[in-house]
């Protein structure tokens, strides 16, 4: 068991699971408040797969210099299942020892958080999370990082592919990221006026859908956009605009699926002050003797969270806005 009786001196950062826009951001954040803090910085590589294989550097404020727009994660990321093993946990916290660390701060989601709980609960060493997800599901905060800027990415693609829709009377699928999440297409259904939207939250009725398109065509409209979150459990949108086809062969349907272009591209004004904010938050906690939390923002308050809690707990959908954009895409 791990007690550190001295005050905190060496701290390391890591990021990891999916990158998402603005991770570069905390990054800064931390190193810059660590040093200002008089801490020694150590970034640790590829994640906690970095960790294992002792992928330590020293960071240095000119080490952060310039990053705060760009996307991804200078010290890049990676899944690491082996980290599910308590041995595996153990060589974690050896190799943290051997290099003098006395916290570390995990820049990722909810997967990455429960691997940092137990580390922390395990061993007693301080652990410190920050929530960086394009899915905006980790319960605790109001946004995760990365979350704006994708939802911004998928907005610029609509109403791209709305001009082709609208030119040819086209029934277009747009398939969205968040996993088992509807954030990202609630979010940018209502943003850009799409006549339909799809969600894990709500079970999918097909013959809904072709009843609502059908009420479209009555009122001349011949053209749309339909969000679909990729989690959904008809099978996306390549499956469901093939469901829809069946049942109404006279429309002409495309699908996009936009993928990995919502995780990537420079970070939005939101996202780098709350990637600031929070990485700012999170060496603040561990001065202040915090340790096993989540740094995250809830009215606009730094708030912080067990880690427990948010992955054992998801952020919940408002079914109220679902309930809006039903009515404003009549």
């Amino acid at each position: 068991m791990y007690t550190n009786s001295n005050k905190i001196k060496r701290i390391a950062l890591l990021t990891s699971g999916g990158d998402a826009p603005g991770m570069n951001a905390a990054i800064r954040a931390i190193v810059r408040t660590g040093i200002y803090n008089n801490l020694e910085v150590v970034g640790i590589k590829n994640g906690f797969s970095g960790l294992l294989k002792k992928d330590f550097v020293e960071m240095k404020s000119n080490s952060v210099s310039k990053i705060i727009s760009r996307g991804g994660t200078i010290l890049k990321s990676a899944r690491c299942k082996e980290f599910k093993l308590k041995e595996t946990r153990e060589k974690a916290f050896a190799n943290l020892r051997e290099m003098g660390i006395d916290a570390l701060i995990v820049n990722g989601g909810d997967g990455s958080f429960r691997g940092a709980d137990l580390l922390s609960k395990e061993f007693g060493f301080p652990v410190i999370g920050i929530p960086c997800t394009i899915d905006n599901d980790i319960y605790g905060t109001d946004f995760t990082i990365g979350f704006d800027t994708a939802i911004n990415t998928v907005i610029e693609a609509v109403d791209k592919i709305r001009d082709t829709a609208e030119s040819h009377n086209i029934i277009f699928f747009v398939e969205v990221m968040g996993r088992d999440s509807g954030f990202i297409a609630l979010y940018t259904s209502i943003a850009s006026g799409a006549e339909a939207t799809l969600l894990p939250e709500v079970k999918t009725d097909i013959k809904q859908i072709c009843s609502y398109m059908e009420q479209e065509r009555r009122a001349n409209k011949t053209s749309g956009i339909i969000i679909v979150a990729e989690g959904d459990k008809e099978g996306g949108a390549t499956e469901i605009a093939r469901k829809v086809k069946e049942q109404l062969p006279e429309y002409e349907t495309r699908v996009t699926i936009l993928g990995h272009i919502q995780r990537g591209g420079n970070p939005s004004c939101k996202d780098r002050v709350l990637a600031s904010i929070l990485g700012h938050g999170a060496v603040t906690a561990l001065l202040e003797g915090k340790q096993g939390v989540m740094v995250g923002m809830a009215h606009n308050r730094t708030v912080y969270t067990p880690l427990e809690e948010t992955y054992l707990k998801h952020d919940q959908i408002d079914h109220n806005w679902i309930e809006v954009s039903k009515i404003i895409s009549l």
